[in-house]
């Protein structure tokens, strides 16, 4: 059973899992209109795509949703998982039906199928995948006054009436300065790849720190040259001044050298002193203190977090970059991407770092619905489609319909990728796990992903 909560009072809608069952019915729960999903037969072939068309919207109470999904083309297997995905939240024959469109059709184009699905009547727009099928849609979407809730992750794609659904860039720095900020580190800092991911990474930092009232955090880009990498990690730690430090404390650690004036380099006038066995100084508990042994450690570097973006082969140059520059994960904590989640079993080398992601008991009953119905187990983007069509299944049969209470409602909704609340701006508030990278590789929990969150500043 997967719920969705809704108003400041924990309201929770339920929708109960395909089913037999000797009749269908919509119902009423918590004084809210509420679509019952349930499925009068077992697995089925989904309902046909729909085709451009002109002027034949449908005359019936039925409310129509249309879905805009690659169904040709290279992404057509992942779009193919969404439209499954979308079947599962919204059987045919309840009220409620979705006219699934192909974006990559020969001859369509995304903004085109978006035109003849509000010409169907369609009443919101599901997706479409790309960003930059997302700003051609909005150009048909919001001029009709119709909400888009597009599938990228690209956040520069929100505004008001087209929300980013994508697991971002920003819920997921958000969440880690949260999460470093509670075990009390203050001072963040970034070493990140001079492209787009990059930079949206960096400006995430920038905006998660300010709106912590943190100092602003220090950061470096690179290029691909391991020498930009390793060079740019030691003047990012201030590696020359640290190790000028250790330099002075040797120095004035060593003994007192002979002079001309006094050979014995003491300092007392008792002519007996030298030929007394020297004492180390008593601790307070009384015991002779030990004499210091031992290299001098290096001081931590100018901050106690650190946020990295590099993937792949680059990582590996950068954790070689983090050794040289004496960046300890034990003074340090380091942060990084979600997609770190799709090879951790191999960064046993960044032991002790942590990312933000959804919480994989959070897809399970949504994937073990997709597994009885067409044997195999979806993609993790096919989450956003199960969230997003349930979602908008249930406010279509609200009175206030798709209004901005509805939408808007501050406890949001709780969906297979985490809970999350949906802003005025177009962003989405999104409730992510930390994960922490083991010393073998691979993860474990740091930090639950909460369930009620904040509405975010935006």
């Amino acid at each position: 059973m997967v719920s969705r909560t809704f108003g400041p009072r924990q309201r929770v809608v339920s929708f109960t899992s395909l089913r037999t069952a000797s009749a269908c019915k919509v119902s009423a729960l918590a004084g809210v209109a509420l679509l019952v999903l349930n499925a009068c037969s077992g697995p089925e072939t989904p309902p046909p795509i729909g085709q451009p068309g002109r002027g034949n919207a449908q005359q019936d109470t039925t409310k129509k949703i249309g879905m805009l999904l690659p169904l040709t083309g290279r992404f057509s297997k992942l779009g193919q998982q969404m439209a499954n995905a979308a079947h599962i939240a919204v059987p045919e024959g309840h009220g409620v039906t979705l006219d699934i469109r192909d974006t990559d059709a020969q001859g369509q184009s995304a903004d085109g199928a978006a035109r003849a699905a509000l010409e169907q009547g369609d009443i919101v727009i599901l997706g479409p995948l790309t960003a930059a099928q997302t700003a051609s849609v909005a150009s048909v979407t919001q001029p009709a006054n119709i909400p888009e809730f597009a599938y990228t992750s690209d956040q520069a794609q929100a505004q008001p009436g087209v929300w980013v659904m994508g697991v971002t860039v920003e819920q997921q720095i958000t969440r880690l300065v949260d999460a470093a900020t509670q075990e009390g580190r203050k001072t963040f800092a970034a070493f990140l790849p001079d492209n787009a991911l990059g930079r949206a990474f960096g400006d995430a930092l920038n905006k998660a720190c300010s709106d912590k009232g943190l100092t602003a955090p220090q950061i470096v880009f690179h290029t691909e040259a391991p020498e930009s990498i390793t060079g740019g990690l030691k003047t990012l730690a201030n590696l020359q001044f640290r190790q000028g430090q250790v330099a002075q404390q040797t120095e004035a650690a060593k003994p007192s050298e002979p002079d001309a004036v006094n050979p014995l380099g003491a300092e007392t006038s008792d002519p007996t002193a030298s030929a007394r066995p020297a004492t180390p100084p008593a601790t307070p508990g009384g015991a002779p203190a030990q004499a210091a042994t031992g290299p001098i450690a290096l001081p931590p570097p100018p901050f106690d977090a650190l946020l990295l973006g590099d993937t792949g082969l680059q990582l590996a140059t950068v954790i070689n970059g983090l050794k040289q520059a004496s960046i300890d994960s034990h003074q340090t904590r380091i942060l990084g991407p979600a997609l770190w989640n799709a090879f951790a079993a191999k960064l046993g080398a960044l032991q002790g770092a942590w990312f933000a992601a959804p919480d994989p008991i959070a897809r399970t009953d949504f994937v073990q619905r997709y597994r009885s119905r067409y044997g195999y187990a979806p993609s993790v983007l096919a989450n956003v489609a199960y969230d997003t069509a349930t979602m908008a299944a249930v406010l279509s049969q609200q009175p206030d319909g798709f209004s901005q209470k509805s939408l808007l409602r501050p406890d949001g909704f709780a969906g297979s990728d985490g809970t999350f609340v949906l802003q005025p701006n177009g962003s989405v508030a999104r409730g992510l796990a930390v994960f922490e990278i083991l010393p073998g590789g691979g993860v474990k929990m740091a930090s639950a992903a909460p369930r009620r969150l904040a509405r975010a500043t935006p």
